[in-house]
């Protein structure tokens, strides 16, 4: 068993305590998908809280190495994580989905600075190495709860958290060091790769399966799955444009998606959901 994994092993059994090298520290559990992979990875990592006791940090010091850690870069391509953190003895683990951004400019000196007074050991790893070494944000995703269960259920909980996401979006600041910030990439990547993941499970899976017991709803699948592919165009254009840094465009495209969106799952929810709840029934 390797060491990350034993650490993994005993953070879990002990509510997140765990004793050696990380005895009293802060612990967290990160998990990000791989970039290349697709595959999830966990990874102990100390946590920090910011000015304050405000936010939730993490750094990429990777001991100082000149290599930014994998779970930084993994997060770069897909910013929606999971994190555990200890919680009261005997209740196990908290675990919640989060977007990992990284901060920028003024803001990284500014929160660096504070972590170097709390754990004078970063303030050396950023004095051995000719990278910056990263800050992360861990900013919790809007939860949505559902008194349903099943499919339904499961439909209710998923547009709820994207219909949270795209409000979010449109209320983020611009960030003040390049003409996308960080903030707005991150969180645009985040919700964009979970609507796609979604219509692809509906396209592929949930929208089959009504059709051969619902055969009169096959016409309105296909128009769904339509607006998948152009709601995925979208996606894809607001993608080009945050590597771009064009945030004018950014900016239009999203409000063009929140319109798209919102009518899409409206219309969907309106004919789904007898559906499925009858199925349930």
């Amino acid at each position: 068993m390797s060491f990350n994994q034993a650490v993994i092993e005993e953070f879990r059994a002990n509510a997140g305590r765990v004793g050696g090298p990380f005895e009293g520290a802060e612990l967290i559990l990160l998990t990000t998908t791989g970039a290349r992979s697709g595959r999830e990875h966990t990874t102990p990592l100390g946590c920090l809280r910011g000015p304050g006791g405000q936010g939730v940090y993490v750094v990429g010091s990777a001991g100082g190495s000149d290599r930014h850690p994998d779970w930084y870069r993994n997060l770069l391509a897909r910013p929606l994580v999971r994190v555990e953190t200890g919680a009261d003895a005997g209740a196990g683990v908290d675990a919640y989905e989060a977007v990992a951004v990284p901060a920028e400019g003024a803001r990284r000196e500014e929160l660096f600075a504070h972590i170097v007074r709390e754990e004078p050991g970063y303030g050396e790893y950023q004095r051995g190495t000719g990278r910056v070494i990263p800050v992360v944000e861990l900013q919790r995703t809007h939860e949505v709860e559902s008194a349903e269960g099943g499919v339904a259920g499961m439909l209710i909980r998923v547009h709820g958290w994207l219909r949270a996401q795209i409000d979010e979006l449109l209320r983020l600041p611009a960030g003040s060091t390049a003409p996308v910030g960080m903030q707005l990439r991150q969180h645009c990547l985040a919700f964009c790769q979970t609507l796609e993941a979604h219509h692809t499970g509906e396209d592929a899976g949930l929208f089959p399966r009504l059709a051969q017991r619902h055969p009169q709803l096959a016409g309105f699948f296909r128009r769904l799955e339509e607006e998948h592919r152009e709601i995925g165009r979208t996606q894809t254009r607001i993608a080009e444009l945050t590597r771009s840094g064009d945030q004018a465009s950014v900016r239009r495209e999203l409000e063009a998606l929140s319109r798209e969106l919102l009518a899409h799952l409206d219309r969907e929810e309106a004919e789904l959901l007898p559906v499925l709840r009858a199925l349930a029934a």
